[in-house]
């Protein structure tokens, strides 16, 4: 299994950025998929879920209406559409796989800055 993200980087506040993660090793369009942060100093933070299956989603509410998660089962890619980006989203972003049998794979993580 293999998880690899891109995307971050520097963004004023207000602004928008997309997260990829390209996905292999598994059945990507059978498996629940996440979108985890870590802020600095702070512990990690479930960010956004999604059900590849059926594209059944959740989002934490500090994201809710911000945040877009989605997939393309044809490509094996989960993304993150993130948008009114605010300094308190400045963290490492992971993307991770929980895959059947219930093992978790994570993502080296990338680094998303909201700053002037």
């Amino acid at each position: 299994v293999q998880l690899v993200e891109s995307g971050g980087g520097l963004v004023q506040p207000g602004g928008s950025l997309r997260l990829s993660c390209a996905a292999s090793g598994f059945t990507f369009s059978d498996t629940w998929m996440h979108w985890v942060r870590q802020a600095p100093g702070k512990g990690l933070e479930w960010v956004s879920s999604i059900y590849t299956g059926d594209g059944d989603t959740n989002s934490a509410d500090s994201v809710k209406g911000r945040f877009t998660i989605s997939g393309v089962n044809t490509k094996n890619v989960l993304y993150l559409q993130m948008n009114s980006l605010k300094s308190e989203d400045t963290a490492l972003y992971y993307c991770a796989a929980r895959v059947v049998g219930g093992t978790w794979y994570w993502g080296q993580g990338t680094q998303v800055t909201v700053s002037s």
